[in-house]
């Protein structure tokens, strides 16, 4: 994973290593300057003798598989293995970790099989250097799919350890840092995949030291020549503002004592990329950015954070709206601390973070602070808990994703840093992407919330679903136990975790219900035909399957709901003379001359395989047809529906005729107008009527036709025919009513 190489090896194993007969520095084959002995050090500080001796094995074994082996710059390649253990040592990670550090390419450079390494190592660090190993003697149809499908691997084995991602990083940083040695081409291609992904990860684990310098190194090598006048422009203007700071310095260094607080304070400076990234969303010049110096106050305790804030507050005047807390909001990746903007001398808006010592810790080193990997840990902080939450979310949305870059998508989603805080109706916080809704809070909460939701309530008011969700919201959602995602949902959630779980949903029961309306399609032309229906275990399946391309029993029939073969078709193949199975124009044209004779019966809860067209919205009782909608199923209209009449006769051949079930066991949608006489409370007594025939109302507009008229517009939900014909007759009960017309279209 260190940007490489030339080679001058020549298939040298690494079952021996030169670097066995040594000492505890540099390795004979080591060149001048890599050495084991500064990284010895580090470690020996908080490993025991027994892991730095096993730490040392795993550096010899590198040395020796990297041997010959140089980077791009001319250094020896294991240069880079060191320092990326350099980087993890500086987390205190474990001997397991430190060892993965060091071996982390020789699978992917050297050839080295996971065996070898389970031999040699232990089956907890060969997982760990597999987990950091790319794919690419994989084939892939383009590079894309090549990344997205290595970022797969990676983010999976992440979720179930999360040493890999902070070893990634850590290599990611160092090849960051050594960026200059490739061509131009090579430095933003990485540039950009580093922002796009391996910086939000950073900062979604709470590793702010290295998500900053990461974003630095990436404005450097995208934009070099912005990178260098931006530089110099803040160069200058620190020390035009060298009195200022100073100045505001000294006046919380006195202020803060005088009222009883211990404290550090520090002077920090805005990093270049997010002084450029803010005058682009603004559209700002470098002279209008003021805020590119703040300070930061570390304190023993959190009641001192509040009282460091007020103290602040009373020495300069803060600015109305900038004010956070996130100590008792923290942010997703962990992250707390009071943010405030004040005042300064000469008018300058100065920003100051508030923070006790851990919570500097955990600011800047996230959950590398207290580092996770043992998943049954029931002894975990709330930083843990969340990161655990966050990683387990990464597996589910694999389980429910169709291929790698589905999956980097849904992942990619919830890598944005910004969020949103809610409430759920018993006060516990839930954290949401900006931009998310009601359906992504249900899928939060779990699953099946999410599948069954139907309405929402924010602030105790309903609200459409697609309602953008505000931090110190209360959110409730409505379920109903019959359901279900619609597809349009993927138009406006945002997480990823919901967006998989809907593509998922509609994925897996649009199958299912095309295979069970399927197999009750091919039942009843068998049955036209004298013939019984086959045993899901007869041999004929898997030769219908290898005969038309099909790969199973269901998939041939998940075709027939689908409109992608015709039962009749299918069902000549169980007849002596065994007709093919393909569905021809000339089979299709005679199957609809022919007829199956008897219609095929349908409930209305087939759901994706029998659709019921929106123009005519047919009710059981009204008199229907059906179009054979390749890939979507049967579309019914009512037969005196005039977009019916007209593809019907442009389509003949795609038409068959169906009739309703005896048995119907759901509400089905329907419009009426109601004309009424403009009076008090003439509307209540209307939707009274509705309401004691049994229907339910799910929405209502009106429109004036004169002064003393209104025309109501009532969606509803009934049984059928008769039962919409009981509600009209108990709507003409009220004397107010001129006219009732049931809506097409």
């Amino acid at each position: 994973m260190g940007f490489p190489v030339s080679s001058s090896r020549s298939g040298s194993s690494a079952g021996t290593s030169s670097a066995a007969a040594t000492q505890a520095g540099a390795p004979a084959s080591a060149p001048a300057g890599v050495s084991f002995a500064p990284l010895a050090e580090t470690i020996s500080q908080y490993l025991s003798p027994e892991e730095v001796r096993r730490v040392r094995e795993a550096y010899r074994f590198s040395d020796e598989a990297h041997l010959g082996q140089f980077r791009a710059s001319g250094e020896p390649y294991i240069s880079h293995p060191i320092a990326v253990t350099e980087i993890c040592a500086a987390w205190k990670l474990d001997a397991a970790a430190l060892m993965a550090a060091l071996l982390h390419d020789v699978m992917e450079d050297q050839g080295i099989s996971k065996q070898e390494l389970i031999e040699r190592f232990g089956t907890e660090v060969a997982d760990l250097v597999d987990g950091l190993s790319k794919l690419d003697k994989l084939e892939f149809a383009s590079k894309a799919d090549q990344q997205a499908e290595n970022f797969r691997k990676m983010l999976l084995a992440m979720a179930r350890d999360v040493r890999v991602i902070l070893i990634k990083l850590a290599d990611r940083l160092h090849n960051m840092r050594t960026l200059g040695a490739v061509s131009a081409e090579k430095r933003r291609r990485v540039a950009r995949e580093t922002l796009e992904i391996y910086s939000p990860i950073a900062h979604r684990l709470g590793l702010n030291i290295i998500y900053r310098e990461l974003q630095e190194l990436c404005f450097e090598a995208m934009n070099p020549f912005r990178y260098q006048v931006l530089r110099k422009a803040v160069l200058a203007a620190r020390g035009n503002r060298r009195e200022l700071v100073s100045k505001i310095h000294d006046s919380v260094r006195a202020a803060l004592p005088a009222a009883g607080i211990e404290a550090e304070v520090n002077g920090r400076e805005k990093n270049l990329y997010g002084i450029y990234h803010k005058m682009l969303l603004q559209k700002k010049s470098f002279s209008e950015v003021l805020d590119i110096y703040g300070f930061r106050i570390v304190v023993n305790s959190q009641p001192e954070c509040y009282l460091a804030l007020g103290t602040l507050h009373q020495l300069f005047r803060p600015v109305p709206g900038k004010f956070k807390d996130y100590i008792a909001i923290p942010k997703v990746n962990g992250y707390q601390s009071l943010h405030t903007t004040l005042v300064g001398p000469y008018g300058t808006p100065v920003e100051f973070q508030i923070r006790t010592r851990d919570m500097n810790q955990v600011a800047e080193s996230g959950v590398a602070a207290h580092w996770l990997y043992k998943t049954s840990d029931v002894n975990l902080n709330d930083l843990q808990k969340r990161t655990h939450q966050w990683l387990q979310s990464l597996l589910d949305i694999q389980r429910q994703t169709g291929d790698s870059s589905e999956f980097l998508e849904h992942v990619k989603v919830d890598l944005f840093p910004d969020a949103v805080y809610v409430f759920t109706p018993r006060g516990k916080i839930i954290s949401l992407p900006r931009g998310a809704t009601p359906i992504d809070f249900a899928y939060s909460i779990h699953t099946d919330i999410g599948n069954q939701t139907v309405a929402a309530k924010v602030n105790t008011e309903f609200v459409p679903l697609r309602t953008e969700l505000k931090s110190g919201d209360a959110v409730e959602v409505i379920t109903a136990e019959n359901a279900r995602p619609n597809a349009q949902w993927l138009n406006f959630v945002r997480t990823g975790k919901a967006r998989s779980e809907i593509r998922h949903y509609l994925r897996t029961v649009k199958y299912e219900e095309s295979v069970s309306f399927g197999e009750r399609l091919l039942a009843q032309a068998l049955k036209s035909m004298d013939l019984p229906m086959p045993d899901a275990a007869d041999p004929i399946w898997d030769k219908l399957a290898r005969g038309s391309g099909a790969r199973s029993r269901d998939e041939i029939l998940a075709d027939i709901g689908l409109g992608k073969r015709l039962a009749a078709v299918v069902a000549r193949r169980f007849t002596p003379e065994g007709d093919p199975i393909s569905t021809t124009a000339e089979q299709v044209e005679r199957y609809a001359e022919q007829g199956s004779g008897t219609p095929i019966r349908i409930q209305g809860n087939e759901g994706l395989a029998v659709q019921l067209a929106p123009c005519c919205t047919p009710i059981p009782g009204d008199a229907i047809v059906a179009y054979i909608r390749l890939g979507h199923g049967l579309i019914v209209h009512t037969e005196d529906c005039p977009n019916a009449r007209r593809q019907r006769a442009r389509e003949p051949e795609r038409w068959l005729d169906i009739a309703w079930d005896e048995q119907t066991s759901r509400h089905f949608n329907v419009r009426i107008d109601v004309i009424l006489r403009q009076e008090r409370g003439v509307l209540g007594r209307v939707a009274a009527e509705i309401s004691a025939a049994d229907a339910n109302i799910t929405h209502v507009s009106m429109q004036d036709e004169a002064s003393a008229t209104v025309a109501v517009h009532f969606s509803l939900q009934v049984e059928s025919r008769q039962h919409l014909a009981r509600v009209i007759r108990y709507v003409r009960r009220v004397p107010q009513v001129q006219r009732i017309v049931r809506m097409r279209g």
